[in-house]
C-alpha cells in the first residue's frame, strides 16, 4: 500500500518518560471524554469585579447589576469573598490540553502536529474535517426545511394506530433516511418526533422502545455509505477504499443487520405491551386545531403562546394536545426541500463518479473539492429565500412575540392577583372609591407588594395609577430617534423602547436598594454594549434567515478541536512506539486465530473502544495506524497478508466503529451526546446505566449478526491470495 514508507515500527521508545507520558496521557483524556466533570475555580470578588467593571467600561457588557447608585453591593453582609467559576473538562477541552501538555515536556512536537493536521500516511484530517462540515450543511439544510419531520408524520399516518406495523414503518424510515444523508440530521429531528409522539399516546407508558431503536438503526445505517459517518471517511482515506467498493463490501452485512435484529427488538428486547402497544391510543385533535397553518419553527417565537404554553403543561392533557399539534401539523418548505434534495442526490452521485474514476490514476482530488462548492450553493439558495421571504417572517416572529408578552403579562396578572388575597378588601375598597382597575394591585407605589418580575409585567399593559405624594415619576428611556424623554407623567405608559427585561431588573434594583437608581446608572444600563449587539444581530438574522441561522447553529463545530486533538494525540502514540507495540499484539493474535479471529476480534475491540478511546472517530484513527503499522511489519517480514485476512479486518473495523454508537456510553459517539441533550430538552432524561443496559442486547445481536455475515461474504468473494498492498 503507497504511502506507508514513513512508518516506524521502532518499540524501543517506549521505555523513555515522554512515551509513558504520552500513553498515560491518551488514556486520561479518553477517561475524561467518557466521564466529563468540572473544575472549580474561586476568584477573589474584588478582582472579579474589577474585570467584569473594565469589560464594562469598554463597552463589552453591561454594567454589574449588583451594585446601588453609590456603587456598594446590594447585600455585604451575604456576598461571599470568593466567586466559583467552573472550568469544563469535556471532549473539546480534554484533548486539547493533552496536546498542550505533551508539547510542554516535549513528549511531541511540529511533526506530531503537522501530521494530526495536515496529515501523513493517506489520513489527512483537514480534507475529512472539511468534507463532513460542507456535507452536513446540505444535510441539516434539509432537516431544516421540515421534510424530514414531514416525512415521519406521512409515516405515522401511514401506521395508523397498530403498533407493530407502526414500529416497523418508523424503524424502515429511519434505516433509508440515514443511508441517504447519515444519522445526524436523523438524531435532531426524528429523536424530538419520537418524544412528541409517545408522550401523546396514552398507552406507550415509556418512549425507551422507540428512542433506542431510532438511535441504534440510524447509526447501522450510517455504515453503508462514507459520507455518512466521518469514521467511514477516515478508514476509506486510510486504505484508499473508493467510495463505491466500501458500500458494496458494506451493504449486505448491515442490510442483514437490519432485517435480522428488527423481530429480536419488537419480540424480545421491547417485547412490553407497555412499551410498542398492539393499537396505539393517540389524543386527537379538534377540527379547529387540524386547520392551523403550521408555523416555521426555525422563526424565533413563531409559535407564540404555544410554546409557553407547551412549558407549563408538560405533563397534563393541554401540553399532549400542543405536542400533538407540533407532528400532526408538521412545516414543510416544499421549495427548500425539493432543492435541497436535488443538491444531495447531485453530490453524492459526484462523489461516487470523481472517487471511482480518481483510483486508477494514483491521485486522489480531495473529497471537500466536491461537498465545498455544493454547501456554498444550498448556502445561497437559503440566504437567498430568507432574504425574499424576510417580510412574512418578520411579521410572524413580531407578532409571536407580542402573543408571548400578552400571555406572561395575564400570567403574572393571575398570579399577583392570587398573592394579594390578604389585602383583598382593601383592592375592593380602592376600585369602588376611585375606579381603579383589578390590575392596579400588582404594582404598588414602590413595587413592594408584589413579586417585582409580575410588577413589571404587568406594567407593560397597564398603567400605574399613583394617587400619592409623587404625581409624576422619572425615567430614563431611549427613544428611535435617539432622544431621551425625562419626567413623565405617572399615568402614562412607559415608552416601548424600554424592553421588558430591563423593566424587570430595575425593579429589582429599586427593591433592593435603599435608593432609587440614579440617572447615570439606568443610562450605563440602557448604553449599547457589544454583548447586546452580538445578541440583536442573532435575533435579526433568526428572523431574516431563519433557515440559515437553524442550520449553522446545529453545526457540529466542536468536532474540529476534538478530532484534530485526537489525530494529533494518536500521531505521538504513533512516534512514541506504542502503536508498533499494539501492531505487534494484533499481529500475533492473527496469526493464531486467522480470518475469522481477525474480524471477531477487530469487531470487538472496535466496538469496546468506541467507549474508552474518545469516540467512535478517536477509535477509528487509532486502529487505522495499527492497521498500517501491522501492514509494515508484515513486509518488512516478508510474510505476505491474505486478501481475506486484510479486508476482513477493515469492514469489521468499519461494522465495529459505526454500530459500537449504540453501545454502553453516550460518549462513543458526537451524535450520542447529542441525542441525550435533544431528549433532556423534550423532558425525558436517560441515565447512563439505562443507556448501557438498554442497548447491551442491541449491540450484542447487531455485531454477531454483522460479523457472521461479513466472514460468510469475505469467504466467497475473497481468496487467500496476498493482499495487494
Amino acid at each position: 500500500m503507497d504511502g506507508l514508507s514513513g512508518v516506524s515500527t521502532d518499540t524501543r521508545e517506549i521505555r523513555g518518560y515522554k512515551s509513558i507520558s504520552t500513553l498515560i496521557t491518551f488514556i486520561l483524556t479518553n477517561l475524561i471524554v467518557l466521564f466529563p466533570f468540572d473544575i472549580p475555580i474561586l476568584v477573589p470578588r474584588p478582582l472579579s469585579n474589577a474585570f467584569l467593571d473594565t469589560l464594562s467600561k469598554f463597552r463589552i457588557i453591561p454594567p454589574r447589576r449588583d451594585r446601588s447608585q453609590h456603587g456598594d453591593t446590594i447585600d455585604p453582609g451575604k456576598a461571599q469573598f470568593w466567586v466559583r467559576l467552573k472550568f469544563p473538562m469535556n471532549f473539546v477541552t480534554a484533548p486539547l490540553i493533552a496536546d498542550l501538555f505533551l508539547l510542554a515536556i516535549l513528549a511531541i512536537g511540529r511533526k506530531e502536529v503537522h501530521d494530526g493536521t495536515l496529515g501523513a500516511n493517506s489520513i489527512l484530517p483537514y480534507n475529512i474535517m472539511i468534507f463532513f462540515l460542507t456535507l452536513a450543511y446540505i444535510a441539516i439544510s434539509i432537516d431544516a426545511s421540515g421534510l424530514i419531520r414531514w416525512l415521519a408524520f406521512k409515516v405515522l399516518q401511514k401506521g395508523g394506530g397498530v403498533g407493530h406495523r407502526l414500529f416497523f414503518y418508523l424503524y424502515a424510515f429511519f434505516f433509508a433516511l440515514g443511508t441517504c444523508i447519515g444519522n445526524d440530521p436523523i438524531i435532531l429531528s426524528g429523536t424530538a418526533f419520537l418524544a412528541y409522539m409517545t408522550r401523546v399516546s396514552s398507552n406507550i407508558v415509556h418512549p425507551r422502545a422507540w428512542i433506542h431503536t431510532q438511535f441504534a438503526v440510524a447509526n447501522i445505517a450510517s455504515a453503508i455509505l462514507v459520507s455518512s459517518n466521518p469514521t467511514n471517511l477516515v478508514l476509506a482515506g486510510a486504505f484508499h477504499v473508493t467510495f463505491i467498493k466500501y458500500t458494496a463490501n458494506m451493504i449486505v452485512p448491515v442490510l442483514v443487520t437490519a432485517i435480522v435484529l428488527f423481530p429480536f427488538l419488537l419480540y424480545i428486547v421491547f417485547a412490553e405491551e407497555t412499551l410498542i402497544p398492539l393499537k396505539i391510543e393517540m389524543h386527537q385533535l379538534t377540527q379547529e386545531e387540524q386547520a392551523k397553518v403550521p408555523v416555521n419553527p426555525n422563526i424565533p417565537d413563531g409559535r407564540g403562546i404555544a410554546e409557553e404554553q407547551e412549558k407549563q403543561h408538560v405533563n397534563d392533557e393541554q401540553g399532549k394536545v400542543l405536542s400533538l399539534e407540533e407532528i400532526m401539523n408538521p412545516f414543510v418548505d416544499r421549495e427548500g426541500a425539493a432543492f435541497g434534495a436535488l443538491i444531495m442526490s447531485a453530490t453524492l452521485i459526484t462523489l461516487l463518479a470523481v472517487n471511482a474514476s480518481d483510483s486508477g490514476n494514483g491521485k486522489d482530488v480531495p473529497v471537500f473539492y466536491i461537498t465545498l462548492p455544493a454547501a456554498v450553493v444550498m448556502f445561497c439558495w437559503d440566504l437567498g429565500s430568507g432574504w425574499i421571504n424576510r417580510k412574512k417572517t418578520r411579521e410572524i416572529a413580531r407578532v409571536g412575540r407580542e402573543e408571548k408578552e400578552r400571555f406572561r403579562s395575564e400570567q403574572a396578572r393571575q398570579a399577583a392577583a392570587g398573592d394579594d388575597n390578604s389585602s383583598e378588601s382593601l383592592q375592593q375598597s380602592q376600585e369602588g372609591a376611585d375606579g381603579a382597575i383589578p390590575l392596579q394591585p400588582a404594582v404598588s407605589e414602590n413595587g413592594d407588594d408584589a413579586a417585582p418580575e409580575l410588577a413589571s409585567s404587568v406594567a407593560k399593559l397597564v398603567p400605574r395609577d399613583d394617587n400619592s405624594q409623587n404625581e409624576r415619576s422619572t425615567s430614563v428611556v431611549s427613544t428611535p430617534d435617539g432622544k431621551r424623554e425625562l419626567d413623565h407623567p405617572a399615568s402614562s405608559h412607559r415608552p416601548q423602547a424600554l424592553s421588558g427585561d430591563y423593566k424587570e431588573k430595575r425593579v429589582f434594583s429599586e427593591r433592593v436598594s435603599s435608593e432609587p437608581i440614579s440617572e447615570e446608572v439606568v443610562r450605563q444600563q440602557e448604553r449599547p454594549t457589544l454583548v447586546s449587539l452580538v445578541e440583536s444581530f442573532h435575533r435579526w438574522s433568526q428572523e431574516t434567515f431563519p433557515t440559515v441561522t437553524a442550520v449553522l447553529s446545529h453545526l457540529p463545530y466542536a468536532l474540529l478541536p476534538f478530532a484534530f486533538s485526537m489525530f494529533v494525540l494518536v500521531q505521538g502514540l504513533v512516534t512514541n512506539g506504542w502503536v508498533p507495540v499494539f501492531a505487534y499484539g494484533w499481529d500475533h493474535w492473527v496469526k493464531k486465530t486467522g480470518t475469522v479471529g481477525a474480524i471477531g476480534g477487530m469487531a470487538f475491540i472496535s466496538t469496546i473502544l468506541c467507549n474508552f478511546a474518545g469516540t467512535n472517530i478517536g477509535t477509528t484513527i487509532l486502529l487505522c495506524r495499527v492497521i498500517q503499522t501491522w501492514i509494515v511489519i508484515r513486509q518488512d517480514a516478508g510474510l505476505p497478508i491474505s486478501d481475506r485476512t486484510f479486508w476482513g479486518s477493515i469492514y469489521a473495523m468499519a461494522l465495529g466503529v459505526n454500530y459500537g454508537a449504540f453501545s454502553t456510553a453516550f460518549s462513543a459517539s458526537l451524535a450520542g451526546l447529542l441525542w441525550r441533550d435533544i431528549l433532556g430538552r423534550k423532558h425525558i432524561h436517560v441515565r447512563r446505566l439505562d443507556f448501557a443496559r438498554v442497548n447491551l442486547p442491541i449491540i450484542t445481536i447487531a455485531m454477531v449478526v454483522g460479523c457472521v455475515t461479513l466472514i460468510i461474504q469475505i469467504f466467497v468473494v475473497r481468496t487467500n491470495k496476498p493482499f495487494d498492498s
